[in-house]
């Protein structure tokens, strides 16, 4: 069971990945480049629609919305352009190494907006 979620997962971000290829590819249909924007722009933005601190219906948009949205981009991509990009995403995954830097930066943000909302709240306090 939790090797199916891991094969998920993995597709999911495989999938994520190449649209973000396919969508910088001058050869994509107006339509289908919105479209995979749309869902890349969320896949990436921290804001969801639906807050994932709300009890089960948080995760609803990650579960539900996401993949519904990749399901869509990638039936409006043209086959053959949509294979060109699966197979550079796999190649540029597996060559790629983690970006240390990058998640340094990530978690120094996050302690800053947390020393922010601690500042606030003890502020409230007193």
């Amino acid at each position: 069971m939790l090797r199916k979620w891991k094969d998920f997962v993995q597709q999911l971000k495989e999938d994520i990945y190449t649209l973000y290829l396919a969508s910088k590819d001058p050869r994509m249909p107006f339509a289908a480049k919105v479209m995979v924007l749309i869902t890349v722009a969320y896949a990436f933005s921290p804001i969801d629609l639906i807050p994932d601190f709300i009890p089960l219906i948080g995760y609803l948009d990650d579960l539900l919305l996401l993949p519904l949205g990749i399901w869509l981009s990638i039936k409006l991509i043209p086959p053959p352009l949509l294979h060109y990009h699966r197979q550079k995403a796999r190649e540029q995954m597996h060559e790629r190494q983690p970006n240390y830097v990058m998640a340094g930066a990530i978690i120094i943000v996050w302690l800053l907006i947390g020393y922010w909302v601690y500042q606030a709240y003890q502020e409230r306090l007193d």
